[in-house]
């Protein structure tokens, strides 16, 4: 694994102890560097080295994070890279203006309005003869400029949607609390933290989890799930969180990890017609194709009776006779039967058609970019491609999933008991025996991936982690728990981390040397079957009669409707 694309002195010694007296050594300002690992330094070696070595070269602590400025920030950006990826240059005005001109249609009413233009010309004069040539040149060249500015417009909106659609915020914990910040703005030796269903955002090492399951799909092809733990402790950008959490540490962003070399050798195409435009488009070939081939068929008629003699005057002469008739008047009646062959192709192709397609669409997406009704996940869903507008068109039942989208997903806890006394209230919990209470904290603590960050000047706390465990440790902090207190009383020995399927999560916590203790929470009748007594206020143990579980149960049921 290459921490850093930058060159420099380069030592590749290791000890007897597994440790690296060397490095590439990345000078980022004076009086600061880095310290890298060599190119090519074997996985074997590495994993000597251990994450805490890889941290303390990259100046982070890793309980911590990154404890500098924004300089700091700034030099790793400068050392190591952004973690952004290069964009496929986007094609300029005058490409799409070419490609406007490469429509089928459109090329036979440039020769339709040539031709039209040289007849008119020959047979009425420059004065009047360039009117119906020259308007049908006027109606290509505005169906061409028009399409062209649409598609032109349509791709930079296009590219905007992309970046906003890449833009999405991840935690990350710097100075001893977690943030949330964009993707793009993360560097080499953040601390970020991992859970169920998130994605890993750079190349890194875990620092710490448990039950971390990663599906690396997308990077190797397989798809078997890869336990992640201190033996194997890499993880690859662009793979998805499968099962567990813990927390890594970034050693390579942007277009040095795997993920980056990935994504230069694919190339994105947004240059795709909607299917109700392919469908127009066809019926407009089609349809030019077929005026085309009657307007031959009509020359082809028309001459041959001129020629033959069939082809009489008003008065009821006839136009041509072979050996009496002049070549210039001859010139002139192919010449008529020419402007009425253009005139019966510019009539059969439905020049507009495409146009009228565009410009409507084109419409449509930035109404429903624009509509202050739409959510945001729409805009950005159903606006990225102009078929959504033909998709749209045809819906009459919209279903969608409420949580985040029609609200604001998030929660806090209204009703909570310890036995049968409601401690929902900070005032009620006061009451509780301190063995009660001090249970009650541990397991809000302990069992929780979120944090609470506590600000030495005094400021506003800081709660941190899914809504679900946002709302349970507010509620914690009601009950006056001292976060890190409570978890520096116990170390987590194991955890099996909640997932859908199980529909509850708990930890194994070793208090002192001896004493061992789990915590579960999870769906109320999945962690009520697990039980065989309960605690009262007071601290007194029950059994779970027969009675009080059938109403337990009841309760929850009604809870659920």
């Amino acid at each position: 694994m290459e921490a850093s694309p930058l060159k420099g002195k380069q030592e590749q010694e290791e000890n007897d102890d597994g440790e690296w007296n060397g490095g590439r050594n990345v000078a980022v300002e004076e009086g600061d560097t880095f310290d890298i690992p060599p190119k090519g330094a074997s996985i074997e070696r590495l994993r000597r080295w251990r994450v805490k070595g890889v941290a303390n070269l990259l100046k982070t602590n890793i309980d911590k994070g990154i404890t500098g400025d924004d300089a700091d920030l700034v030099s790793r950006r400068n050392a190591f890279g952004s973690n952004t990826y290069p964009h496929k240059k986007g094609k300029c005005f005058w490409v799409f203006l070419w490609e406007a001109c490469q429509d089928l249609t459109l090329i036979i009413l440039m020769v339709a309005a040539a031709l039209s233009l040289a007849l008119g010309i020959k047979t009425e004069g420059i004065k009047e003869g360039w009117y119906d040539g020259g308007s049908i040149a006027f109606a290509v060249f505005l169906v061409i400029v028009v399409t062209a500015t649409s598609d032109y417009k349509q791709s930079l909106q296009f590219k905007h949607l992309n970046e906003e659609m890449q833009n999405i915020h991840v935690e990350v914990i710097g100075s001893g609390k977690r943030l949330s910040v964009s993707i793009f703005d993360l560097v080499v030796g953040d601390a970020v933290p991992l859970k169920i269903g998130g994605q890993v955002p750079a190349d890194g090492l875990l620092i710490s989890g448990q039950s971390l399951a990663i599906d690396e799909s997308s990077m190797t092809g397989e798809s078997k799930i890869v336990r992640k733990d201190q033996k194997s402790p890499f993880l690859m950008s662009g793979c998805k969180v499968a099962d567990g959490y813990g927390t890594m540490l970034l050693t390579a962003v942007g277009m040095n990890t795997e993920w980056g070399l990935l994504m230069a050798t694919i190339s994105e195409d947004n240059g795709e017609e909607t299917p109700l435009q392919v469908r127009l488009n066809g019926v407009a070939t089609m349809i030019g194709m077929v005026g085309l081939a009657v307007a031959g068929a009509m020359l082809v008629v028309l001459m041959a009776r001129y020629f033959t003699g069939k082809t009489t005057n008003a008065d009821g002469t006839v136009q041509y006779i072979k050996g009496q008739t002049s070549a210039k008047s001859a010139i002139d009646g192919v010449i008529k039967f020419f402007t009425v062959a253009v005139t019966i192709v510019v009539v059969a192709v439905p020049e507009g058609l495409p146009l009228a397609v565009t410009l409507t669409l084109a419409y449509s997406m930035r109404k429903m970019m624009t509509d202050k009704a739409l959510v945001t996940v729409l805009q950005y869903v159903l606006v990225r491609r102009l078929s959504a507008c033909e998709t749209m068109g045809s819906a009459t039942t919209i279903c969608s999933d409420k949580t985040g989208t029609l609200t604001l997903n998030q929660m806090t806890v209204v009703e909570a008991y310890v036995g049968e006394k409601n401690v929902a209230v900070a005032s009620n919990a006061d009451s509780l025996s301190r063995t009660v209470n001090s249970l009650l904290v541990e397991g809000i603590a302990q069992n929780s991936t979120g944090s609470v960050y506590e600000p030495e000047d005094g400021g506003a706390i800081e709660i941190t982690g899914s809504p679900t465990e946002k709302a349970i440790l507010g509620w914690g902090v009601e009950l006056k728990m001292r976060f890190d207190e409570v978890r520096s009383k116990s170390s987590i020995i194991h955890a099996s981390p909640f997932n859908s399927e199980k529909k509850r999560g708990g930890v194994a916590v070793r208090v002192g040397d001896s004493d061992v203790r789990v915590h579960w929470k999870g769906a109320a009748e999945i962690i009520l079957d697990l039980c065989t007594s309960w605690i009262d206020s007071s601290g007194a143990k029950h059994e779970i009669l027969l009675t009080w579980y059938v109403l337990l149960v009841a309760s929850i049921h009604v809870q659920l409707l």
